[in-house]
């Protein structure tokens, strides 16, 4: 599929107009669902760095009437990103990682094949998407070769790369944001060659265990009786996701409470009540880099649909999936929204109208300007 959604859909919440209701969670996935062929949603909401309420509706699969049910793993796609910044953060805390170290000294066996205009770009700029990397590489009959490619995954990644850093840039390093995937592949795997240890269990070991994620992986294939993606009025296969060696941009399968696990630790973390980091660890990964709304692996615009932040925000897709989050740090509140569907089936648009409702209760709307 080679498709991360990017924060695109942030610009239709941005200015969405305030509801005047407020319909139960289960009004709201129903009202936001009919119409559309997206098999199943879910929502939950976060008050007070608590879960407040959740709920789910529809199907596993579009051809199984199996009820889909809260304890089920949807893939969230992009979203996965501030996690995986996150375990970045905590390696640079312990000082195996520098965040201005240059990448052509994190990578020195790529520096030589490297473009020049790379050679210099630090983790930040990787994790904000202003390295000057284009989203994902442009040959795309490479990228499929990755379907069949049975090397170990760091080794599917650095091959990856070979190519990638010989592509010509699309804007200079540390300017505008240009969201890339290959940005956090190139984090991913510099974290890798320094620990010795594959992205997977780096992830596991850094933020899912810790604050006990336990049903979050990357596997792209679900089991029996899980749910599955949905694309073009069908159930997705192997072959409509991505890769499993793109997985430092995203694709983790996760519960909503263990989503709601780590976004809790995020809202949690710059009050200095986290549990992975340090409060001023926190506040750099939420911070804007330069002139942009990007964070390390977050958008933070400074309002939401007419509700004042600054809001920590995302979106992740595949095509076969969506999921959104919203979270208010100065409240300790959020939403996370999923589908098992994206836009050819309507579960983007269906969880930006469950975001859209639920923002509307989480923050007090933006100051009327004078």
């Amino acid at each position: 599929m080679f498709r991360l959604a990017t924060l695109a859909c942030l610009i239709a919440l941005v200015a969405a107009p305030a509801r005047a209701s407020e319909p139960t969670l289960p009004e709201t996935l129903a009202q936001a669902m009919d119409g559309k062929a997206v098999p199943a949603m879910g929502v939950l909401v976060i008050r007070d760095g608590q879960v407040a309420d959740q709920a789910v509706r529809g199907v596993r699969r579009i051809d199984d009437a199996g009820s889909v049910a809260p304890a089920d793993r949807w893939n969230i796609g992009s979203d996965g990103k501030a996690m995986t910044a996150t375990m970045v953060a905590r390696l640079v805390e312990r000082g195996v990682l520098r965040w201005d170290a240059p990448l052509s000294r994190m990578l020195p066996d790529l520096a030589a094949i490297m473009r020049p205009e790379f050679r210099d770009v630090t983790l930040l700029e990787l994790l904000s998407h202003r390295a000057g990397l284009p989203e994902n590489t442009g040959d795309m009959t490479f990228f499929q070769t990755f379907y069949g490619d049975t090397r170990p995954l760091p080794e599917q990644r650095l091959a990856y790369l070979r190519q990638a850093l010989t592509e010509a840039p699309i804007g200079p390093a540390r300017g505008e944001a240009s969201y890339s995937n290959t940005g956090l592949i190139l984090a991913g795997v510099v974290a890798e060659r320094a620990t010795g240890k594959p992205f997977e269990q780096l992830m596991r070991e850094e933020v899912f265990m810790p604050l006990g994620m336990t049903s979050a992986n990357y596997d792209q294939a679900p089991g029996a009786g899980e749910l599955f993606g949905h694309v073009d009025g069908r159930v997705s296969t192997t072959a409509d996701a991505n890769p499993q060696m793109i997985m430092p941009g995203g694709g983790v399968r996760l519960s909503l409470e263990d989503w709601a696990r780590f976004c809790i630790d995020q809202l949690a973390g710059e009050q200095g009540r986290g549990k992975l980091l340090k409060a001023e660890t926190y506040r750099l990964l939420h911070a804007p880099q330069g002139e942009t709304i990007y964070a390390l692996g977050w958008g933070v615009p400074p309002s939401i649909a007419g509700r004042a932040g600054p809001v920590l925000t995302h979106a992740g897709s595949d095509g076969n999936w969506f999921a959104f989050v919203a979270l208010f740090p100065a409240s300790g509140n959020g939403v996370l929204v999923v589908a098992n569907a994206a836009d050819s089936m309507g579960g983007d648009a269906a969880a930006k109208i469950v975001a859209k409702a639920v923002v509307q209760t989480l923050a007090p709307p933006v100051p009327a300007t004078p």
